[in-house]
């Protein structure tokens, strides 16, 4: 550890890499660190119509742009996992890594987003990966030509089951609501293939399992319980943030996100927050850039007034 950055980013979806961009054009050293995948989320996505500026994009390709932009303005990054953040006595932030120790910043940036909710059924945990998938531009063609279940009825789960509907022989929709919560658009174009199946009011009671093979779903519905046979589960019940590791330095709600105020700023002077992981009533890659452009002029004005000391 030799560079101390002005501002130190922890997460490389739209927030973080946009946080980054503003970062950097107001003259900061800027450091992302992203453990997965640069662009987050929604590089899963195939098309993405909601963009301002694109009328599609996919959004692998939305995340490249967002890369070599930030890459462009001259943000160093880095493909590690953050544990834990420490605060110094001069008010500089230690960033753990698993892999390289720790990077100090003057200020940081949390733009950790959120990861898949699951269900948390007997033997489900073994199953992701084998049987049960979340993306299906990442694991849609393994089930070609057989059938799937997607468990979730909003838009998630219609964008995803829109794509495996072009390459599965069936598809059976479970939502536990009396209805579908999908954008209207996204239901006509799903249903309007033939080889949908759908219920709602359900509730998913367990997995069938032949060996370490996925044979089925057993679920209930207007208190009968029934049995959808299948050969993959797609999950797309909603999203979790991963910020327990932080709590000490930033505010949680009930759910685990980030209580921050309208300008990113937490209860730690020098440590922002943005995006999908901070609490808000509207997650959209819209409002993800918006909070990292937000968190990143906060962090400079932060760093200004350390230089006026």
């Amino acid at each position: 550890m030799s560079e101390i950055f002005d501002i130190i980013v922890v997460g490389g979806g739209p927030a973080g890499l946009t946080a980054a961009v503003y970062g950097c054009r107001n003259s900061k050293t800027v450091m992302v660190i992203e453990k997965s995948v640069f662009g987050g989320q929604i590089v899963n996505s195939p098309k993405v119509e909601n963009i301002p500026g694109f009328d599609s994009i996919s959004g692998d390709e939305f995340g490249d742009k967002l890369l070599e932009q930030a890459m462009g303005q001259g943000a160093e990054v880095t493909l590690e996992n953050v544990i834990s953040i420490d605060r110094k006595e001069d008010g500089c932030f230690l960033v753990n890594t698993e892999e390289s120790g720790a990077y100090e910043g003057r200020s940081v940036i949390l733009a950790t987003g959120t990861t898949h909710r699951v269900l948390g059924l007997e033997g489900e945990e073994n199953l992701i990966g084998n049987g049960i998938s979340f993306c299906a531009v990442c694991d849609g063609d393994f089930y070609r030509d057989k059938t799937v279940v997607m468990i979730g009825g909003g838009n998630s789960a219609f964008v995803e089951s829109n794509l495996l509907a072009d390459i599965v022989s069936k598809l059976i929709i479970l939502q536990d609501m009396p209805f579908f919560t999908a954008d209207q658009k996204l239901q006509e174009q799903l249903f309007s293939h033939s080889n949908i199946e759908s219920h709602v009011n359900t509730k998913i009671l367990g997995y069938e399992v032949a060996g370490d093979r996925l044979k089925g779903v057993r679920y209930s519905q207007d208190g009968q319980e029934k049995y959808a046979e299948c050969d993959g589960v797609f999950l797309a019940v909603g999203l979790v943030p991963e910020n327990q590791a932080f709590k000490n330095l930033a505010l949680l709600d009930e759910r685990g996100y980030f209580m921050a105020d309208n300008t990113c700023h937490t209860k730690t002077p020098g440590l922002f927050v943005a995006g999908d992981c901070n609490a808000k009533t509207l997650r959209q890659v819209t409002t993800a850039c918006a909070d990292g452009a937000y968190a990143a002029i906060a962090a400079s004005e932060y760093i200004q007034s350390l230089n006026e000391k």
